[in-house]
Parts: C-alpha cells; sequence; structure tokens
C-alpha cells in the first residue's frame, strides 16, 4: 500500500487529517503507532480552531521527525530544516491557495453552525480527504527529492 493509500485508510478510519499524514510515515521511522496517533491528535482541524490545516501539520512533524533540528550549536542543520518546512508550505499553498483550514473548507469548524454546514457538505469526506491526499503526496515527493 502506497503512502496516499495509506493515509486515506488512516484518515477514513475516524483518524483525522493530522493523524492520517503524521501515523503513515512516522511509523515507518520508528516511531510506535499508537504513539504517534497521539502526538498528531490535536493538530486536527487547524487544532480544532480553523487555523494551519491538520493535514499540513502532520506533514510538517513528518518531515521534522526526518530532517529535524536537533543539535543546538548546528545552524546549518537548522537552516535546512526550516528550508525544507518553507518548501513544503510553498508547495501546499501552490497546489491549494492556503494552509488556513478555514479557508480550504469555505467554514470555520470552531463555530457551531458552520460545523453544522461542513458535515451537511461532507466536506470532511471530500474537500478534508483531498487535503489529506496532496499533504502526502508532498511529503512523498520531498523524502524522494531528498535522498
Amino acid at each position: 500500500m502506497n503512502h496516499t493509500d495509506k493515509a486515506q485508510k488512516y484518515f477514513s478510519n475516524n483518524f483525522n487529517c493530522s493523524q492520517a499524514v503524521f501515523t503513515t510515515f512516522a511509523t515507518e521511522m520508528g516511531l510506535d503507532e499508537e504513539l504517534a496517533l497521539k502526538i498528531a491528535t490535536q493538530f486536527g482541524g487547524g487544532a480544532r480552531k480553523g487555523e494551519m490545516c491538520g493535514a499540513v501539520s502532520g506533514a510538517l512533524m513528518v518531515l521534522g521527525l526526518k530532517y529535524g533540528h536537533c543539535h543546538s550549536e548546528n545552524e546549518e542543520e537548522k537552516g535546512r530544516a526550516y528550508q525544507i518546512s518553507e518548501d513544503f508550505m510553498n508547495r501546499f499553498i501552490q497546489k491549494n491557495g492556503t494552509v488556513v483550514c478555514r479557508e480550504l473548507l469555505g467554514y470555520d469548524l470552531s463555530e457551531p453552525e458552520d460545523m453544522k454546514k461542513i458535515k451537511e457538505l461532507n466536506l470532511f469526506k471530500t474537500t478534508c480527504s483531498e487535503m489529506v491526499r496532496c499533504a502526502t503526496e508532498i511529503v512523498d515527493e520531498m523524502i524522494n527529492e531528498l535522498k
């Protein structure tokens, strides 16, 4: 199963967008599945406030796990990590126009009336599923390019 299919499987099995993207890769990088799911939980739905898309947050955590900065004196490592993050963000924005959850959905899930509309229009299954797919594909591309 490829990463996109795996992420979609997590997402369709009642895990949020951030969990789906992060756990798909994190388990391959040695993180326990349960721990990965727990770490990513709070980022879904733009941290439940419609802020940064959870699929984006999950992707950034994957890139941090793979290419993150962990040596305080290593400015080159830190700069590279930031550049990788910026590259991901630029690619996602180029494809979707924004990384802000409420802008991607057209509704703010932190507002009860908007949440009703999101559910009515099935946006979690359409828009959010597409964001999971997109973020996962970009991470895959980047990991393959950075080998």
